[in-house]
């Protein structure tokens, strides 16, 4: 009954509904629904995204949807408008309006039942392909391949891929964005692959990259090759260019109105340019650790501040196989959603295709959206409490790599984030293009894991930081290069490290160990081997930078060369210790300093040994040299953070304790028991404590500063909200 009365009923008209088989014609004025110039960015903290498929009109019932939103207390939507299918009656020639579109408007309908819900709207477009009457119209707007050949969509065979950077986007999609402006007055207009599918050839491409570099565009996908590195600059700066005519245009039919990018090549750029940003890791696959979207989260987050970031999450499994009307398990779907809230994502499921044929996870969705509501108050963060802060490299990766020790050169990052979240360690991500000081004062310690590309004057940022009382811990080749890639004769923290590079990397380091030992003075144990006093030794990193001291260092870690591991009766060490030290301790002012020559973090990741978790969480802490902000006692992984609200903190604490960690989906929860230490602020009295996901107020003693309590029983997400005063 819904689905046939919508589609006898409802007709947008420009500047309003009409009531199609009657003479009634109502019209919205948008400024009854919403005052024109009221900013929306962080007024919405649930959001809700339908992605329509070509033949959804006349097939699925948007009052379902509008009283799901209701449901589920969604205050956000994200809407599918154009490109590839326009979702209503389109005055623009060759954009294709959907098969069973008829005389009826999905969209204007969704959109004026959401606006009476005060929702936010977004509206969604795709430009990256196009139907064969495009193609015949424009053949110049097509995506070309190396071989001169137009692109055929590689999943749709009917259709073509368009060119991004020519004018399909340029011309065309500006009119399609100011339609649907002038037609339904959107919060934003949110473009999905608008970025382009890889390096096209096409007439405006060749000319437009030739005007910029005189060079003839680079026929592989080489990062390191120079023509390929200064067709990534072109081309960031023709998709900013695209970026600013789009917002330009949006902003002229509604001040407060945004165009959103899904993804954009440049973090800093997307930072300073975004009001609000959606994040789009929908889910994960293959072997993608559950932390992966907080880690995402953080990495916006370095560049983007505290403006609000929508996390993207599918309901659907998101495999290489794409298969997307399918329903993943109520745990994997819980997981992702908890990881991505408590590293300060506002939700956003996605469901494609209007048409239900899986209501497995409607009821789930449900009740995490409405834990949520209840909770909003402390969920709306203004600061991270973190006092850690993880350096990532934009330009590392794109300019560092080729020899047989940087390849996976990733994989630093990744052992570095699972020692810190196995360490249940709060921590924040720092892009290493914004070391300036107002940036880094809220840290006192910053990791560089493998950070090899760095400029002089980023250097000369890190050396201010520790002057000022900061720390440092970093790894293998950091800073062994400058900001184009170009091998320096000695580390540009040679001085805060203590030691020069000796022109080698030793490696791969066949069964090679790391012995640890006592100060020979004191016959005490250094506190980076808390732990491992009972160890004598543990394996060795993979590769190791040979560096030659050039001041005093305990020496804690010392090598124990590679020896034969083949045959049997061989294996035993030729050299029983060695002064080679396999850390670098140093204190420096009120600073500590940890240079670490071995890839320790990447060969956790790889080996996942112990005992290289056990060091550099050790190393992290002897260098942090302060309280930590939260601690926990008990069983599992758990990923924690910590954030400060207008009248309260709150110490997220999402349980990956499941053998699908690294992989899943997830089948169940394991619940877990644990005691918290929180450090309360200085300057503030606790009022009162709750656990919000159990809704209970549990007994707490505060000693020294610091508020203990113990969490009883966590099974995905426990939030505990501290009231301040």
């Amino acid at each position: 009954m819904h689905r046939r009365n919508f589609i006898r009923n409802t007709t947008l008209l420009s500047g309003g509904f009409a009531m199609a088989g009657t003479s009634i014609i109502r019209r919205v004025n948008t400024a009854d629904i919403f005052a024109p110039e009221d900013p929306w960015f962080g007024r919405s903290v649930r959001w809700a995204q339908l992605v329509f498929v070509e033949t959804d009109p006349g097939k699925f019932d948007p009052d379902f949807w509008l009283s799901y939103f209701k449901r589920i207390h969604a205050d956000g939507a994200l809407l599918s408008a154009g490109g590839v299918v326009a979702f209503y009656p389109t005055d623009i020639p060759l954009h294709h309006r959907s098969n069973t579109l008829g005389t009826s408007n999905p969209l204007g309908y969704m959109v004026e039942g959401c606006r009476k819900m005060n929702m936010s709207v977004i509206l969604r477009t795709d430009p990256h392909a196009a139907r064969q009457e495009v193609c015949d119209a424009h053949p110049d707007w097509i995506a070309v391949t190396a071989d001169g050949v137009k692109r055929r969509h590689w999943a749709n065979p009917e259709l073509w891929v368009t060119c991004a950077l020519g004018p399909y986007n340029f011309e065309f999609m500006t009119q399609v964005n100011r339609e649907i402006m002038e037609r339904f007055k959107p919060d934003g207009i949110f473009s999905n692959r608008w970025a382009g599918s890889g390096i096209c050839y096409c007439q405006h491409c060749v000319q437009n990259f030739k005007a910029f570099s005189g060079l003839e565009l680079p026929r592989s996908n080489d990062r390191l090759d120079k023509t390929f590195l200064k067709y990534s600059e072109w081309r960031i700066e023709r998709l900013k260019e695209l970026w600013f005519l789009w917002d330009g245009e949006i902003r002229k039919q509604r001040s407060v109105s945004r165009f959103i990018p899904n993804g954009f090549p440049d973090k800093v750029l997307t930072g300073k340019t975004s009001d609000f940003f959606f994040a789009d890791q929908q889910a994960r696959n293959g072997s993608i650790p559950l932390w992966a979207n907080g880690r995402n989260a953080k990495e916006t987050r370095a560049t983007l501040g505290m403006k609000p970031q929508v996390g993207i999450f599918t309901v659907g499994i998101d495999e290489e196989y794409r298969w997307k009307d399918s329903v993943q398990s109520d745990a994997e779907i819980r997981i992702w959603f908890a990881d991505g809230v408590a590293n300060g994502l506002l939700p956003c499921f996605v469901k494609f295709g209007a048409v239900l044929y899986d209501k497995r996870w409607l009821n789930t969705i449900s009740n995490m959206y409405q834990v949520y509501h209840r909770a909003e108050k402390y969920l709306r963060n203004t600061a991270c409490l973190a006092r850690i802060g993880i350096l990532y490299s934009e330009q590392t990766e794109r300019k560092y790599g080729g020899k047989a020790w940087q390849q996976k050169s990733g994989d630093h990052l990744n052992g570095m984030y699972h020692a810190l979240v196995e360490g249940r360690m709060p921590f924040e991500m720092v892009n290493d293009r914004l070391l300036d000081p107002e940036t880094l004062k809220l840290y006192k310690l910053l990791i560089l894991p493998n950070i090899a590309a760095l400029s002089d004057s980023q250097c000369d940022q890190l050396r201010e930081f520790v002057e000022q009382g900061g720390s440092l811990v970093a790894t293998f080749e950091t800073s062994l290069y400058n900001e184009e890639g170009e091998q320096r004769t000695d580390f540009g923290l040679s001085d805060l490290f203590g030691v020069s590079f000796n022109k080698k990397v030793e490696g791969p380091m066949h069964n090679s160990y790391l012995k640890f030992k006592k100060d020979p003075v004191t016959q005490t144990f250094h506190p980076v081997l808390k732990g491992l006093e009972d160890a004598y030794r543990t394996i060795n990193t993979i590769y190791q930078v040979d560096v030659i001291p050039k001041a005093n260092f305990p020496s804690p870690v010392t090598l124990i060369p590679t020896y034969p591991d083949l045959p049997m009766e061989d294996l035993y060490p030729r050299v029983e210790d060695t002064d080679e030290r396999g850390i670098y301790l140093r204190e420096i002012g009120k600073g500590r300093v940890v240079y670490i020559p071995g890839d320790i973090d990447r060969s956790f990741w790889q080996v996942m040994c112990v005992d290289h978790g056990m060091l550099l969480r050790n190393a992290i802490n002897w260098a942090l040299n302060e309280d930590p902000v939260v601690s926990v006692e008990g069983p599992g992984v758990m990923d924690i953070t910590a954030w400060q609200q207008k009248d309260s903190m709150t110490v997220h604490l999402v349980n990956l304790t499941n053998p699908m960690m690294m992989k899943g989906p997830f089948r169940e929860f394991i619940p877990v028991a644990v005691k918290v230490q929180i450090k309360i602020p200085g300057n503030k009295s606790v009022k009162a404590v709750h656990l919000v996901m159990a809704e209970q107020a549990p007994r707490f003693v505060i000693r020294k500063g610091m508020l203990e309590l113990d969490v009883p029983k966590i099974i995905d997400h426990e939030i505990i909200a501290v009231d301040l005063q």
